[in-house]
C-alpha cells in the first residue's frame, strides 16, 4: 500500500463482503479480520490480490522486494527525465522545445507512473472505491494525451503540457516516498521491539553429565530447553532461571533504566539484555507465548483500533474523491464555456483540481499520531490497549486508587500477630493453608513468609472478594480469615489487617505494615496540578485508608469497600466526570472494567490486567502522569492534523479551481501535505506532555 487511501479501499472491501473485525494499517501494511461462520477468507484474500496488492500470509516465507518496485527507484527513474523536461522553461536550447523530444522524454515518466498509479486507480473503480490514485491517473492524462494530440494533429509547441506530466507523477512519487519514510518513523517503537525478538541463543545439550553448549537461532527453541546467557547477551526467550545471578536491563520492556538484579528462581523476559552476570535459564514461553510476542500484539492492535475522529475522517475521505472529480468537471466547464479560455486553459486548471486534492491528508491525520503516541507509551512501559483509549485520557478529571499494592508497595513486613486457644505452629499452619490459595498482596506475604510452618489439610477452600478466605479441616471445623468485615461478629476491635475465625470464634490476628510507594506522593501533587482529583477506595479499615489519605493528601476517602461497592462507587463517580481507576487485585477487576478506563501494574493478577485498559510494564506508579499526558496530547495532535488536512483542502481547491495554481505547484504541495501530518505526529516522541 503507498498511501492511507489504499487501506480505506481494502478496508471498506472487506466489510463489502461481510468480514467483521476489519483492521488495515497503512503504516505496518497488515490487515486482519475475522470471517463469519460460512464466508470464504480464501475468496477475501483473492479479492484483496486483485485490487493490485501481493497478500502475504503470516506463515508465507517472506519474500524480498525488488529495488525496482520501490519508491525511491521509480521517482529517481522519472527524475532524471523529468528534470530535462523543466529545465526547458529556462534555457533556449533548440532541441529541447522539440515536441517529439518531450514526448519522447515523457514517456518513460507516464508508463511508470500509469503502471504505479494507474492500475490502482483502474481497480479502485472496478470495487466501487475511487482512490487518490483516480486523481492523479486522471490528471497526468488529461495533460499527456492534450500534448500528444497537439504533437500529431498541430506540432505546435503552444499544445505542448509534457513537463505538467512528467512532473505531476514525478512530485506525487517524491510526496508519497517522504510519506513513506516519514510514516515509517511513526513505529520505531514497535520495530525496535520486534527486532529483539531475533537473536542468537546457547543451547545446552547434556550427554552423560557433560554439557554441550551450541549456538542456534532462538526461533528454534522449545518449551523445556536450557540456555546459557553470559554478560551483553539477550535473553533468548522467556524462562526462568537454574543456575547464576546477574542483573538484567529491561528498559526496552518495562521502560525501566535501572538494571534489575536477578539470581535463582527469578524470572526474566526474553528480548532484554543480561548486563552482568552469567546464568543458565530453563525455557518456559517460546514464540507467541512470551511476554514481548504478547507486547507487540497488543501495541499493534492498538494502533489498528480507529477511534471516534478516525472513523469520521474515513468517512470523508470515502466521499471526497467523488466529490474532487465533480469540481474539476465543474472548474472545466465552467472556465471553457462561461469564462471562454482555451480549451487549454480549462484543461490545465481542473488538472490543477485533481492534483491538488488529497485524501491521503485526512486518513494519515488519525493513526500517524495514534501510532506515534502508543509507540512511546510502550517505549516507557505503558501498555496502552487501543487508540480510543488514548482519545478518552484528554477527558479524565478523576483518578480512583486502590490502597495495598497500589498506592502502597505490597511488599508487607508482618509487625505483629496474636492467637487464642492454639499453637503457633498450628496458627500459621492454617493462615498459610488458607492464603496460599489467594492472589491478594497479603496473602502473597503471608504464603512466602510462613510457608516452612508445614499446611493443614482443608477442604472446600474458597475466597470471598473483599472479605477473605473460607475452608473447612477434616474434623469439621470452619476456618474463617479475612479483614474485619469478615469478623465483625467475633470482635469489635477493627485495627488489625487480618482476623483468624474458628467456627465463628475470633481464633488470632495479624497486623502488616505495608510502606507507601516513593513516588506515590508526587504522583498525586502532579494530579492535583493537572486539575485532576485523586480518590483513594480500599477495602481496609476506615483508620487506616485515612492514615495514608492524611500521608498522601487525599481527602476523597472510600475505605472498607467490597468488590460490589467498589464497582457502584465507579459508576457513581462517572456520572459526576470521566474517571480512571488504578488497580491490581481480583477485587478490582469489575471496578476496572467499569471505569473510563481501568489501569493496572504489571505484577498484578491476570483477572485485573485483562479487565483493564492500560498496564504500567514497569510497576512504577509514576508512569501514571505521563500516559495522562500521552493521551491528552496524541488528542492534541490528531486535532492538528485534521485542521491542517481539511484547511489545505478547503484552501488549496477554491485556488485551483480559480486558476491561481499551476499544476506543478499543486502536485509538490500535494505530495508535501502528508509529510508535514506525518512531521507534526513525529514530534510527539520527543515533546513534554506532562
Amino acid at each position: 500500500m503507498h498511501c492511507t487511501s489504499c487501506a480505506l479501499s481494502v478496508s471498506k472491501y472487506l466489510e463489502k463482503k461481510g468480514m467483521q473485525d476489519v483492521n488495515v494499517s497503512f503504516a505496518t501494511e497488515e490487515v486482519s479480520f475475522t470471517a463469519p461462520s460460512g464466508a470464504d477468507s480464501k475468496e477475501a484474500l483473492e479479492g484483496i490480490a486483485q485490487m493490485g496488492y501481493r497478500v502475504v500470509l503470516p506463515e508465507d516465507k517472506p519474500t524480498e522486494r525488488k529495488s525496482y518496485t520501490t519508491l525511491t527507484f521509480k521517482f529517481i527513474f522519472c527524475a532524471i527525465f523529468t528534470a530535462p523536461l523543466l529545465l526547458h522553461m529556462w534555457v533556449s536550447w533548440p532541441w529541447l522545445h522539440q515536441p517529439w523530444v518531450q514526448f519522447g522524454l515523457t514517456l518513460p515518466v507516464y508508463v511508470t507512473g500509469m503502471w504505479h498509479f494507474g492500475k490502482s486507480a483502474v481497480r479502485s473503480l472496478i470495487n466501487r472505491m475511487a482512490n487518490m490514485d483516480v486523481l492523479v491517473t486522471l490528471g497526468a492524462t488529461a495533460a499527456f494525451v492534450y500534448s500528444f494530440v497537439g504533437t500529431v494533429v498541430y506540432g505546435n509547441p503552444d499544445y505542448m503540457f509534457y513537463e505538467t506530466t512528467a512532473a505531476i507523477i514525478t512530485l506525487v512519487f517524491l510526496g508519497n516516498m517522504l510519506e513513506e519514510r516519514s510514516v515509517k518513523q511513526t513505529t520505531t517503537a514497535i520495530s525496535e521491539l520486534a527486532r529483539m525478538q531475533i537473536t542468537t541463543a546457547r543451547l545446552i545439550n547434556t550427554d552423560h553429565g557433560h554439557e554441550h553448549i551450541h549456538e542456534v537461532d532462538n526461533r528454534t527453541l522449545r518449551t523445556g530447553d536450557c540456555v546459557l546467557v553470559n554478560t551483553g547477551d539477550k535473553i533468548p526467550m522467556d524462562g526462568t532461571i537454574y543456575w547464576g545471578s546477574g542483573h538484567i536491563n529491561e528498559s526496552m520492556i518495562t521502560g525501566e533504566s535501572t538494571p534489575v538484579s536477578k539470581k535463582e528462581k527469578d524470572k526474566v523476559i526474553g528480548g532484554t539484555i543480561l548486563e552482568d552476570g552469567s546464568i543458565k535459564v530453563y525455557i518456559t514461553a517460546t514464540g507467541k507465548d512470551t511476554v514481548l510476542s504478547y507486547i507487540i500484539d497488543l501495541v499493534k492492535q492498538a494502533q489498528a483500533d480507529k477511534p471516534p475522529m478516525q472513523k469520521l475522517a474515513d468517512r470523508i475521505s470515502a466521499i471526497f474523491v467523488p466529490l474532487v472529480l465533480g469540481i474539476a468537471v465543474i472548474t472545466f466547464t465552467g472556465w471553457y464555456f462561461i469564462g471562454h479560455t482555451t480549451l487549454a486553459t480549462a484543461m490545465m486548471r481542473s488538472v490543477a483540481v485533481l492534483v491538488i486534492a488529497c485524501p491521503c491528508a485526512m486518513g494519515l491525520a488519525t493513526p500517524a499520531a495514534v501510532m506515534v503516541g502508543l509507540g512511546r507509551a510502550a517505549r516507557n512501559g505503558i501498555l496502552i490497549k487501543g487508540g480510543h483509549t488514548l482519545e478518552m485520557f484528554k477527558d479524565i478529571r478523576q483518578v480512583v486508587f486502590d490502597k495495598t499494592g497500589t498506592l502502597t508497595t505490597g511488599k508487607l513486613e508482618l509487625s505483629a500477630c496474636q492467637f487464642f486457644n492454639m499453637s503457633e505452629d498450628e496458627f500459621k499452619q492454617v493462615v498459610y493453608s488458607l492464603e496460599k490459595y489467594s492472589s491478594h498482596p497479603i496473602a502473597r506475604s503471608i504464603a512466602a513468609l510462613w510457608k516452612t510452618a508445614g499446611e493443614l489439610p482443608l477442604q472446600q477452600v474458597r475466597e470471598h472478594k473483599g472479605l477473605g478466605m473460607r475452608a473447612s479441616d477434616k474434623a469439621g471445623n470452619q476456618w474463617e480469615l479475612g479483614s474485619f468485615r469478615l469478623a465483625g461478629n467475633a470482635t469489635t476491635d477493627d485495627s488489625h489487617n487480618l482476623y483468624l475465625l474458628k467456627n465463628g470464634q475470633l481464633a488470632g490476628w495479624i497486623d502488616f505494615s505495608d510502606e507507601i510507594r516513593p513516588e506515590a506522593t508526587a504522583v498525586i501533587t502532579q494530579l492535583k496540578q493537572a486539575g485532576i482529583e485523586p480518590i483513594l477506595q480500599s477495602g481496609d479499615t476506615a483508620r487506616k485508608c485515612r492514615e495514608l489519605g492524611e500521608k498522601l493528601g487525599i481527602t476523597a476517602i472510600y475505605a472498607e469497600q467490597s468488590p460490589e461497592q467498589k464497582l457502584q462507587m465507579v459508576d457513581t463517580l462517572m456520572k459526576t466526570a470521566p474517571t480512571a481507576m488504578v488497580g491490581d487485585g481480583i477485587n478490582d477487576a469489575p471496578a476496572l472494567a467499569k471505569a473510563t478506563i481501568g489501569i493496572s501494574l504489571s505484577d498484578a493478577t491476570q483477572v485485573a490486567m485483562q479487565s483493564a485498559n492500560v498496564v504500567l510494564l514497569n510497576n512504577h506508579l509514576g508512569s501514571l502522569p505521563l500516559a495522562l499526558g500521552l493521551g491528552k496530547h496524541t488528542y492534541l495532535t490528531i486535532k492538528q492534523n485534521l485542521f491542517w488536512a481539511f484547511i489545505y483542502n478547503v484552501v488549496a481547491i477554491p485556488v485551483a479551481a480559480l486558476g491561481f495554481l499551476n499544476p506543478i505547484v499543486g502536485a509538490g504541495i500535494m505530495g508535501l501535505s502528508d509529510v508535514v501530518l506525518a512531521v507534526n505526529s513525529v514530534r510527539l516522541r520527543y515533546k513534554k506532555v506532562f
